[in-house]
């Protein structure tokens, strides 16, 4: 199947959904099963009702590759999606939001803080946080809620490697303005009404009150570190006072803590589908602790190390996989444009199921199985075009899936080594929820029998 057709553009076809509600209650309760349906009922091209709103969908491996390609990039925008997260923050652009030249140069600017060598030479340090939460949060004995517990590791990661501050004390003021501003401005889940909610005004104080004290401290010390030693918001604060024009001084709070709003979500949701999926089957948890056994007992662990993590990093794609955190990218036509003999129209908002393809026979068989032999050769199944989209796509890729995927794999196999975890019940199966963005429900627990290492 081609992209685009010489013949006369099709009508969209449209989701049968419910009353008043179309296809809302679908969507909400399981996106990524929903848009598989409605892909191989209708093709790559449909239309969903959500309340009163419709919606135009492109989906599977051919909108993934679309997505990447030079076509993709001229018709399709991210502006719309995010502004008003942008003018929640009273800023004039985000990295998410921009398109184009203008994507490009905020990206460049943060592309080396956001990359694996931003952990270059910090692997000790990242492993010594990670003991230091696990030791405080996941005591012997204790019943942990693991996407909360996930939240406050990865902030203080986060926190320590990209910004040089691990602000813990306000973990939770960031959690609930994370949640708030993606909810109702950028998924727009819930009504705008919820903004006027006095613990999101206190939580947007208190993050705004975070941003400026890490841009006095940074002000203070700026041009004291090196070009080649500056982490990332060094490199915001440096663009900011060189190039004001660049970084603005209305963009810093948001640009400053961007890294915890980025991960928060992401990478703790991910992990935590991590720990689900690695405890409910025992011959990978098995593989996991071996592995990470060897590597942790050979002495201190540097650069290259996480390449000594094969099942580790297998496990997190499986897991990116069926659970991905990014089930679909929502754009904004930037112009008519022809997909499988379907014309979308400029200015509609534009759902890309990437992630289709993730649960798809074609590619993945039997794809509800948690199986990481997927990656290696000579299946790799995620190899084959559109096949594998956990980053996302296009210009808009993931600039910080480098560093994600070491970050992750060095987490897991240090928590998995040191210590000896159990499901609440071998039974029990993951609740998920979906908004702001899909993932483990926060009632999920683990209980912690007891320290391995």
């Amino acid at each position: 199947m081609t992209v685009t057709q010489e013949a006369p553009a099709r009508e969209i076809p449209v989701v049968r959904g419910i009353p008043v509600f179309g296809s809302a209650l679908e969507m909400g309760k399981d996106p990524a099963a929903f848009l598989v349906r409605a892909y191989r009922e209708h093709g790559p091209v449909f239309r969903m009702r959500l309340l009163n709103k419709t919606y135009t969908v492109i989906a599977g491996p051919d909108a993934a590759n679309f997505m990447g390609s030079g076509e993709g990039r001229d018709c399709l925008r991210s502006k719309e999606f995010w502004q008003g997260m942008v003018d929640e923050y009273g800023g004039t652009r985000t990295l998410t939001g921009e398109d184009g030249e203008s994507h490009k140069e905020l990206r460049e600017l943060m592309r080396r803080g956001y990359s694996r060598d931003a952990i270059k030479g910090r692997v000790p340090e990242l492993i010594e946080i990670t003991d230091r939460v696990l030791e405080r949060d996941w005591k012997a004995g204790a019943t942990v809620p693991v996407v909360r517990g996930m939240q406050y590791l990865v902030t203080e990661q986060l926190g320590e490697i990209l910004t040089g501050n691990a602000p813990r004390e306000y973990v939770p003021d960031i959690r609930l303005l994370t949640l708030y501003v993606l909810n109702v401005l950028v998924t727009r889940q819930r009504p705008r009404i919820l903004l006027k909610d006095p613990r999101y005004k206190k939580a947007k104080a208190r993050v705004f009150e975070l941003g400026e004290r890490m841009a006095a401290d940074l002000r203070a010390r700026a041009g004291l570190t090196p070009e080649e030693d500056r982490i990332l918001v060094e490199d915001i604060m440096a663009a900011h006072l060189e190039r004001p024009g660049l970084v603005p001084a209305e963009d810093l709070t948001m640009t400053l803590t961007g890294p915890y709003v980025a991960g928060l979500d992401t990478v703790a949701n991910t992990t935590a589908s991590f720990v689900y999926a690695v405890l409910k089957h025992p011959e990978v948890l098995a593989r996991i602790q071996a592995e990470a056994d060897e590597l942790f007992s050979a002495g201190p662990v540097g650069d290259d190390d996480v390449r000594r993590l094969p099942t580790v990093r297998y496990a997190l794609m499986e897991t990116m996989r069926l659970y991905p955190v990014a089930v679909t990218l929502v754009r904004t036509a930037a112009r008519d444009f022809e997909f499988a003999g379907h014309t979308i129209r400029e200015g509609e908002m534009v759902y890309v199921g990437t992630s289709v393809p993730h649960f798809m026979e074609e590619y993945f068989p039997q794809p509800q199985q948690f199986d990481i032999g997927r990656y290696e050769k000579p299946r790799a199944e995620h190899l084959r075009p559109g096949a594998y989209s956990p980053y996302g796509r296009g210009p808009h890729t993931c600039l910080g899936k480098s560093f994600a995927d070491a970050q992750m794999a060095l987490s897991m196999a240090r928590l998995f080594h040191r210590l000896d975890l159990e499901l609440e019940s071998p039974d029990y199966t993951l609740r998920t929820r979906t908004a702001p963005t899909p993932g483990p429900a926060t009632s999920f627990k683990v209980r912690v029998k007891g320290y391995r290492n």
